[in-house]
């Protein structure tokens, strides 16, 4: 119980200080009468100071290009004042508390420690939230400099063969799992992290199944690794509503360009080039390659009748919100966003969806996990995506399923047979990829 007020504290704190609109002025130079002004939460600042960059949709009546960004945290109590909750799908949120309130849980907290406990099976266990990261702020300025004023990681990495078999390239599956040997990136369970899985459910199930956040924990080294970093850079750089034109900054192409570049200096990338080029699909001009990487994964597109609204890097990693109506979350795929969104609190992990194979129960141990949630306190009814893989793994996997698979792909990666499923835009597009857990 003693955190429990210090933690409803720091929601009503955030709450009243993200239920105003951004008042700091335009962003990168636009200006404030800007139709398509962004709201956005800035990772550096989110893990350099622990605080959140809120928005509240307008409720005027008519579709708004500014994401709404309400905290959707648990329960850990029953006590507290009836007033400073609301009942939303069935479950209790927290509401803004009034200034007397406030200072009444202030006066409280401070006659308590930061230990916070909860119950379970009738014994008192310590709950952990998950941390925030502290990191330097001018790593993330950095890396919207040119290309040329970049830094790169110059490591070796062990004189790794990334020329393509004979029976790899004549079979995709054997090739996703080179690209899964080749991931040296790849993080471990229960070293660099751990999850919990909670409770499973059908897809059509209401409630919420898991009582803590899907991450318990993420090793401090994790998000400095030089891929991870500079693609966490590249996640507040989008408008997650569908439909509003996204203004792309000289600084963002710079961020785009140097994550390419960092990225297309792993195993998993040059054998991503080098099978392409064995199958005759490119030339083996690797600065061409990366280009290409660069168009296929940022040019925008249209989706959700916008024009320059999106693009497969948003879609896929970032997640975007549809509908005029009854929102939903389209995309999202990937476990960075999802981890950074849950230690900002918009993301509420509502359990995992029962695997196919019967008696087959996900655990901290797993890697490809498919689970319901809600961003932004809109829900996500069914979202697969593979756990602890590096950026770099994910965008050359799924630029090998786009340029040599189908729309269904089946293939094996480690202990997991997944179907990447592959979706196009013309002949040119990725409109999206993500996996999807076979028996």
């Amino acid at each position: 119980m003693e955190g429990l007020v210090k933690g409803l504290i720091h929601v009503a704190l955030e709450a009243i200080d993200g239920g105003r609109e951004d008042d700091d002025g335009p962003r990168r130079g636009q200006s404030p009468s800007h139709e398509d002004e962004r709201s956005r939460s800035t990772w550096a600042e989110v893990v350099s100071s622990g605080h959140d960059e809120e928005g509240r949709q307008e409720q005027r009546g008519e579709f708004s290009c500014r994401p709404s960004s309400w905290n959707s945290r648990k329960e850990e109590s029953g006590e507290g004042s009836e007033g400073d909750w609301e009942t939303v799908g069935g479950n209790k949120k927290p509401l803004h508390p009034s200034p007397r309130r406030q200072h009444q849980l202030q006066e409280e907290s401070e006659e308590r420690t930061d230990e916070r406990w909860e119950t379970v099976g009738g014994m008192k266990q310590q709950h952990h939230p998950v941390p925030r990261k502290q990191l330097q702020s001018e790593a993330w300025h950095g890396y919207k400099k040119p290309l040329a004023e970049q830094q790169y990681y110059e490591g070796t990495y062990h004189g790794l063969d990334i020329e393509p078999t004979s029976e790899e390239l004549d079979d995709l599956s054997k090739a996703c799992n080179r690209l899964w040997e080749l991931d040296i990136n790849r993080l471990v369970p229960g070293k660099d992290y751990e999850i919990s899985c909670g409770e499973g459910k059908k897809v059509y199930q209401k409630g919420d199944m898991a009582s803590d956040n899907l991450f318990s924990w993420l090793s401090d080294d994790v998000l400095r690794k030089p891929t991870y970093s500079r693609f966490c850079a590249l996640l507040d750089n989008y408008n997650p509503n569908e439909g509003c034109k996204e203004a792309v900054t000289s600084e963002e192409k710079h961020e785009q360009a140097a994550f390419v570049e960092e990225i297309s200096r792993t195993p998993t990338i040059k054998y991503l080039h080098a099978y392409l080029v064995s199958k005759g699909i490119l030339s083996h001009n690797y600065e061409d390659f990366k280009r290409m990487m660069t168009s296929l994964w940022f040019d925008l597109y249209g989706r959700g009748g916008g024009s320059s609204c999106s693009s497969a890097f948003e879609h896929v990693f970032v997640g975007e919100i549809k509908g005029r109506g009854e929102q939903e979350v389209s995309g999202f795929h990937n476990w960075i966003q999802f981890y950074i969104e849950e230690a900002k609190g918009t993301v509420d992990y509502q359990g995992y969806i029962f695997p196919r194979r019967r008696g087959e129960v996900p655990d901290s141990e797993t890697q490809l996990l498919t689970i319901q949630f809600e961003w932004n306190g809109i829900m996500k009814s069914v979202s697969s995506s593979l756990i602890g893989v590096s950026p770099e793994f994910e965008l050359a996997l799924y630029t090998l399923c786009f340029f040599a698979g189908g729309e269904d792909n089946h293939v094996v990666l480690g202990p997991y047979y997944v179907n990447i499923k592959c979706y196009r835009l013309g002949h040119n597009k990725i409109g999206s990829v993500f996996p999807i857990a076979e028996n």
